[in-house]
């Protein structure tokens, strides 16, 4: 029986775990919806940028009732709170960042994600969307992709062979994070290389349409302690 964990528990995790992918120095694009929780969980001994495409360079916490700001809000329209020294431009200036390569890493949520790093986040056909928004040109932008989701939506799986959705982008996803555990994308495939506690390596393959492949050196999954 695989375990169920709570929505809260889910979302804590994967950006908590996303959070330690940060390094000193790095500049990172957050994504909206569960990507911006990673915000709240970056080690405050690492000093990195963290950017909202949207035109600011320097995020810090999401905001609480007591820090809101009217004007001051993510690409996905929620309050944030700003670093000292933040600085704030266009979003000409801002694409200029992420098409120019600077952007070290960024943290996208997702629909699908295949075998071969192919993403598709943006639209299910037939309904609304207002549009593809800037991960089609973050996700070519960016060193480094990863993928921050629920491992499943409705019990069916989001980890495929092969995307059935429209794609964002081909073959540019590095890392995927979701609660069951930790996933690499290379030239082999997609590898298992951490493991939730609550989880067997077959209840991970059981959820997971893809062919997973189990790293050699499999650890369990960091966790939060809180």
């Amino acid at each position: 029986m695989t375990a169920q964990l709570d929505k809260d528990t889910v979302r804590h995790r994967i950006a908590w775990r996303v959070a330690r992918e940060m390094k000193d120095g790095d500049i990172v694009n957050l994504g909206i919806g569960l990507p911006t929780l990673v915000a709240n969980h970056v080690d405050k001994d690492v000093e990195l940028l963290l950017q909202a495409e949207n035109g600011l360079l320097g995020i810090d916490q999401l905001a609480c009732e007591a820090t809101k700001d009217a004007d001051l809000v993510n690409a996905g329209g929620q309050h944030i709170t700003a670093v000292d020294g933040a600085c704030y431009f266009n979003s000409a200036d801002s694409f200029a960042i992420i098409r120019g390569g600077h952007v070290d890493a960024t943290v996208l949520g997702a629909l699908q994600v295949d075998e071969c790093g192919n993403l598709a986040n943006w639209i299910i056909p037939g309904k609304m969307v207002p549009g593809m928004g800037g991960a089609m040109d973050l996700v070519v932008g960016a060193k480094k992709v990863i993928v921050a989701m629920e491992h499943t939506v409705k019990d069916q799986p989001k980890l495929l062979k092969q995307c059935s959705l429209p794609l964002t982008a081909a073959n540019q996803v590095n890392l995927i994070v979701t609660e069951m555990g930790v996933f690499e994308i290379n030239e082999s495939g997609m590898v298992l290389t951490e493991l939730a506690p609550e989880f067997s390596i077959d209840e991970v393959q059981a959820a997971t349409e893809a062919t997973l492949l189990v790293s050699p050196n499999l650890r369990p999954m960091q966790l939060p302690t809180s």
